[in-house]
């Protein structure tokens, strides 16, 4: 597939503004309605917002950093563009769905590419039950947090918390513990992706918990459900020599 008409997007920065206006001159600015693809210039955390607002557009993404390369863009460089779009490869992601319940009773929803994390407010240690399909898997988790990560979101918040590297395409979140008090032993657990996972907290009203999907906070939260969103598919396109499969297995021997 050729992609001709490209809509342009970049960050705030001044590097990103700089490139931008820049690749108008050369390759000019399709609306978002006539476009093939979206080239996004900036970092991850950029990307990750791109993602979220552009969701029903229903376009590839191909993200270019300016400096060093990010994990879920592209080296940064004009020449060529169209030809590169039309060599990259397309990795197809499925985001996970959040349904928050806070104190006073309202619901909200927000979907993540990369985790649903919970994290405690203040300075007492959370206590969440965590249940997998209804069953109780964990009856009383004393942490700091816990979060569920997607194989593209495993190498960022998850690793970092200790918890595994899926490789991408694995039908598989990673379940992961932040700083766990109790149980002791229990480090996190790898399910299979069509789960459904529940986080109750206890005691909210002295141990006050939000949630994060992504970027989107709720805060004071109750409880929180996690799924796989199945019928969303968000689309990334990589160079054929800079694949995300090929870096997130590398990321398992640095």
């Amino acid at each position: 597939m050729t992609y001709s008409r490209i809509h342009f997007i970049a960050s705030p920065s001044e590097a990103a503004q700089a490139a931008i206006k820049s690749m108008l001159r050369r390759y000019g600015q399709h609306e978002l309605e006539e476009a093939d693809a979206i080239v996004a210039l900036g970092g991850d955390g950029f990307m990750l917002r791109t993602l979220h607002r552009f969701l029903s557009a229903n376009l590839p993404v191909y993200g270019m950093k300016l400096g060093d390369v990010g994990f879920l863009m592209n080296r940064y460089h004009e020449q060529q563009l169209p030809q590169r779009l039309g060599a990259a490869t397309r990795v197809d992601l499925t985001p996970l769905c959040m349904v928050a319940v806070t104190e006073s009773g309202d619901e909200s929803r927000a979907l993540a590419i990369n985790e649903v994390s919970l994290l405690r407010q203040m300075n007492q240690a959370a206590h969440i039950r965590i249940l997998v399909n209804g069953v109780v898997k964990v009856a009383e988790l004393v942490c700091d947090g816990v979060l569920v990560a997607t194989a593209a979101g495993s190498t960022a918040y998850n690793l970092s918390a200790y918890g595994p590297i899926l490789p991408l395409g694995t039908a598989a979140l990673a379940l992961t513990p932040i700083s766990p008090f109790r149980p002791r032993r229990w480090r996190g657990a790898v399910l299979p992706s069509n789960v459904r996972i529940r986080f109750e907290v206890l005691d909210s009203d002295k141990r006050p918990v939000s949630a994060t999907a992504d970027t989107q906070e709720v805060r004071n939260v109750t409880s929180v459900d996690v799924f796989q969103e199945g019928n969303i598919r968000l689309k990334l396109m990589f160079d054929p020599d800079h694949s995300l499969e090929e870096r997130i297995l590398n990321e398992q021997f640095l």
